[in-house]
């Protein structure tokens, strides 16, 4: 039996193409560039010159690894690719943040069915300016080409990143006490999670298509589902450095009520009190086509609320402050009391209705 001789290209995958990709990124990866990265990307690994933890006494590294979940699917059918980078960068660093962590690097992960040298080049665009805006330095990353796995305009989005906070700045459950105030900041929308939801109900379930105009939204419902995750990285550092911060949490899966839980001791518990904001008009349209009970809707998405902060009481009101002072509207939107005043120990409790 005799064949054609076969070929990497034959396969499906194009070194070419995967080196044309590096080139085009190149400009953008540069512009999230910090002073200790040494070198630049396409070597086998990124570097960080490490000696700039000698000014910390004793310094913790924090690490996370995420993605941004079903989103990527919004981005390809809109064929618009440069936003997906802040969700993952948002995902990411954001994570490290509520610990007192400074990210330091970043690097990301995109599988596709097919390179497409400017396509790839869009994401990494994305990626490196959010990196930029956050104060994170894109160390490197790997493009994979997986065909027959992935379709020709498919593709998924991962990273991971590295960051650091002295252990006496450490923020967390242990320093969270009765008469803590909590302060809530905006999220730009859904940012990355509970898209499978979301798509179930407004584009499967109720059958509306990426450019329906929805005047709800003040513009298509591809534009919103769109809308890049809010970066917090920075105001919340601010915030952290400057005023008595006890913990904080990035409202991301399972909602705020079970976030908000996981940086609480057993001795504490939370009230939040929906009255004092109000949802952005996605988060209702969702409820209403979809008829989706509240408990369900609030366990899947952000209802609003993309990062808080336990803060003293006394710092509070400076809270709100500063964090609009770096352009992040927030509001005081609950107290911490002792365990059994608003739940069991280490609970939070939604109470009223938004307005």
């Amino acid at each position: 039996m005799t064949t054609s001789p076969s070929s990497y290209a034959a396969a499906g995958v194009s070194v070419a193409e995967g080196d044309r990709a590096v080139e085009l990124m190149k400009q953008w990866v540069e512009k999230s560039r910090r002073p200790e990265v040494v070198g630049g990307i396409g070597g086998f690994a990124g570097l960080f010159d490490a000696s700039a933890l000698k000014r910390y006494s004793r310094p913790l590294l924090a690490t996370s690894a995420d993605g941004v979940g079903t989103k990527v699917a919004i981005a390809q059918a809109m064929d618009v690719h440069d936003t997906i980078g802040f969700d993952l960068v948002g995902m990411l660093v954001d994570d490290l943040v509520v610990c007192g962590a400074e990210p330091l690097f970043l690097t990301d992960y995109i599988a596709t069915g097919k390179v497409v040298p400017e396509r790839i080049a869009d994401i990494v665009k994305g990626i490196a300016m959010a990196c930029a805006e956050s104060g994170t330095a894109l160390l490197g990353g790997e493009t994979a080409e997986h065909p027959g796995l992935l379709g020709v305009d498919e593709y998924d989005v991962a990273g991971s990143t590295t960051g650091v906070v002295e252990a006496d700045r450490l923020l967390g459950a242990e320093l969270v006490r009765p008469g803590d105030v909590v302060v809530a900041m905006r999220s730009s929308g859904l940012h990355s999670n509970g898209y499978s939801l979301v798509r179930h109900v407004l584009l499967n379930q109720a059958g509306w298509q990426l450019d329906r105009e929805v005047p709800e939204l003040g513009g298509t419902l591809g534009a919103e589902l769109l809308t890049p995750t809010r970066l917090y990285t920075k105001p919340c550092l601010a915030l952290a450095d400057q005023l008595e911060v006890h913990a904080m949490s990035h409202v991301t899966g399972g909602g705020l009520a079970a976030n908000l839980a996981r940086v609480l001791p057993d001795s504490v518990s939370v009230r939040v009190d929906r009255g004092t904001w109000t949802r952005q008009p996605i988060f209702d349209l969702v409820e209403q086509v979809g008829s989706v009970p509240q408990a369900d809707l609030e366990e899947a998405l952000n209802i609003g609320v993309g990062m808080i902060a336990l803060v003293a009481p006394d710092a509070a009101d400076a809270a709100v402050r500063l964090l609009a002072d770096h352009g992040v509207d927030a509001w005081i939107a609950g107290d911490v009391a002792a365990a059994g005043v608003h739940g069991d120990g280490g609970t939070v409790t939604l109470t009223g209705t938004h307005g």
